[in-house]
């Protein structure tokens, strides 16, 4: 089917999956998962432009192996796909809306020794503090540290003291914005307003490009 947007029974049905996240629920309700957010994103994937496929959707059941919280579902029906220099592309809708970002998320352990001593550099580093300034003032849109909480000190080897601790100390650099629940997300407009949020993290995307680039590690040496 051609994409028109998320129904807003979508949101409802996450909004229900939240107080009540069981396989009752999930059974009962899967018609509506299926037509309002498994159907719709999918289409949303095969029309988003190019530059920024593949994109691949995730599965709705959590890893509750090592977990704590052995609740089955995921509560927000997610996307991400992977540009050519290593940043990632994201999309999410959950009960309170939709919720995009970009950017390099959990780094492997090569990219994270480049984006530090990339920060260590003063132009390189100059040209960092610019994007934290751009994101700023961009309405909407939060620069952090990729998901991840940032280390309490200084990493191995440089000074607690650098001008730009505060980001040395980061594991990733995402920007993202959450949208929440306007009217055109029921709509087709919102893949336009979704590849418009994603073209605005380029400034981020290209420096990483440029001086992290994506991870040469096989999967299990990159954590």
């Amino acid at each position: 089917m051609a994409f028109a947007g998320f129904p807003s029974e979508g949101l409802s049905f996450l909004a229900g999956l939240e107080a009540d996240n069981s396989k009752s629920y999930w059974t009962t309700n899967k018609d509506v998962y299926d037509r309002a957010l498994k159907g719709p994103m999918e289409a949303l994937l095969i029309e988003v432009d190019e530059r920024f496929q593949p994109l691949r959707m995730f599965r709705p059941n959590r890893d509750v192996r090592f977990a704590k919280d052995k609740s089955p579902y995921k509560t927000q029906v997610a996307a991400a796909g992977e540009r050519a220099g290593g940043a990632l592309y994201y999309v999410a809708i959950s009960a309170t809306g939709l919720m995009i970002g970009s950017g390099a998320y959990m780094m492997a352990t090569d990219q994270l020794a480049r984006f530090r001593a990339a920060l260590a550099d003063d132009r390189k580093g100059a040209a960092f503090l610019g994007l934290v300034e751009v994101y700023k003032n961009a309405k909407g849109m939060r620069l952090n540290s990729g998901g991840e909480s940032p280390l309490k000190t200084a990493p191995k080897g440089y000074p607690k003291d650098h001008p730009r601790i505060e980001y040395l100390r980061w594991k990733g650099a995402t920007v993202f914005q959450e949208f929440g629940d306007p009217a055109w997300l029921q709509t087709a407009k919102a893949k336009t307003r979704i590849e418009q949020a994603w073209a605005a993290c380029d400034p981020l995307n290209d420096w990483l490009d440029a001086n992290v680039g994506p991870s040469e590690l096989p999967p299990e040496e990159r954590r």
